[in-house]
């Protein structure tokens, strides 16, 4: 396909993926303004409610893989419709809800949606940018939580008063954000690119069975799920820590406000910083500051300094989200960009795992060790994630680790 018959250029290709991933990341980061009026409406207890959340996070990380998958092979718009039939389906029948079964079909239906959308938003930044990938890569998933930051206020101010009318809203946005996408995003022929210039590794079209057989793979496939369950962690439990610690609930509603806002920024950071600094460096950094954080969140909080807490817990948030605008640059650099969206959901599936680390492990934590305990021990895990990847090196296939060391010798 020539260049100039493209709807719109790589970049335009970015702002339609960030447009429906910011509406895809309404289910997670708004479900805490929306849990609460859903209790109150069906009457059902906290844990109850909980389990609406990991079944969103079960069907959103099983969905990506079927969908990058399709993606790869047939092109972006067949999930991107389906992504945006199941997130529209999904708000709208927790707004017409009667049963807690009924709003736990809604949020399976709603995880598949942002599933298929997000696997294929994420990616686009992949298949269209070589040179800057990793800012590419931040401007979309930024989105993911930025877009909830500014609509998490709208949503808590409406939703008492009008709970219907704002659920069918959010399902009429988050219709229509991936359906335009559907409509104009499409993958590049290889002289579509933006960058012209290929070497060894961009050339490689490896497939998920091959990317497992590396141990690169399975190093980065278990600091996600550090980074996924400390993050999950601190975006379920932080308000209730803040309350544990006697602050002012404005200081508790900032802190998930902060978390959503710094979420947003490390992305775009740490994408951006990756094309300079490195992607290794800049993701093993940003963890190891990011334990650190929230170490010295604890204790500050132990101590009753509120607003020192909210701005360590900002920095936490902020330096343990680079990971998800780095590892699908990277993913593409280890094994090619033909086969990134199956690869980089391959590699997703650890925030199942994380999904449980921070849902009910955290949970029993806090109950046998302690509030400040357990996010002490979420620190030193997520700065372990940051040692590792100091352990990382790419991907080499035979020939070119042979070529290597004969240059070294």
């Amino acid at each position: 396909m020539d260049r100039s018959e493209l709807p719109l250029s790589g970049w335009g290709f970015v702002a339609a993926a960030a447009l429906a991933m910011g509406t895809a990341g309404i289910y997670q980061f708004g479900w805490s303004s929306i849990r609460l009026p859903v209790g109150a409406r069906l009457g059902v207890a906290e844990p109850a409610l909980g389990t609406v959340f990991t079944l969103f996070v079960v069907f959103q990380t099983l969905g990506q893989f079927p969908a990058g998958w399709v993606r790869d092979r047939y092109g972006p718009r067949l999930p991107l419709l389906v992504g945006a039939a199941c997130m529209a389906g999904g708000f709208g029948l927790v707004a017409v809800a009667d049963s807690l079964p009924v709003v736990y079909a809604a949020y399976i239906l709603g995880g598949v949606g942002v599933s298929s959308t997000y696997t294929v938003a994420v990616n686009t930044a992949v298949k269209w940018f070589s040179a800057r990938r990793g800012l590419a890569s931040g401007i979309v998933t930024m989105a993911y939580s930025g877009l909830s930051f500014a609509a998490i206020p709208v949503i808590r101010g409406q939703i008492e008063t009008g709970f219907q009318a704002t659920l069918l809203v959010l399902a009429v946005l988050a219709g229509l954000a991936s359906l335009l996408a559907a409509v104009v995003l499409r993958d590049p022929e290889r002289a579509d690119t933006d960058d012209p210039t290929t070497d060894t590794a961009t050339d490689r079209a490896w497939g998920w069975r091959q990317a497992i057989r590396t141990w690169q793979f399975w190093l980065l496939y278990l600091v996600f799920v550090l980074v996924n369950g400390v993050g999950l962690m601190l975006i379920g439990k932080i308000v209730s820590f803040a309350g544990v610690l006697s602050f002012p609930e404005s200081i508790a509603t900032a802190s998930a406000s902060v978390v959503a806002l710094a979420d947003a920024g490390g992305v775009l950071l740490g994408g951006s910083l990756s094309d300079r600094l490195g992607r290794r460096r800049t993701t093993a950094g940003s963890l190891l500051c990011c334990g650190l954080a929230l170490a010295g969140a604890v204790f500050l909080g132990q101590r009753g300094h509120p607003l020192g807490f909210l701005g360590l817990i900002a920095a936490a948030a902020l330096f343990r989200s680079p990971p998800f605008s780095v590892f699908p640059a990277m993913v593409g650099e280890f094994y090619g960009k033909r086969y990134s969206s199956e690869n980089y959901a391959a590699l997703y599936t650890g925030k199942l795992f994380g999904g449980v680390f921070g849902g009910t492990v955290a949970s029993a934590l806090v109950v046998s060790l302690g509030w400040s305990e357990s996010f002490l021990l979420g620190a030193g895990a997520v700065m372990l994630a940051g040692v590792l990847l100091l352990f990382l090196r790419p991907v080499e296939t035979a020939s070119e680790s042979a070529t290597n060391a004969a240059s070294e010798a």
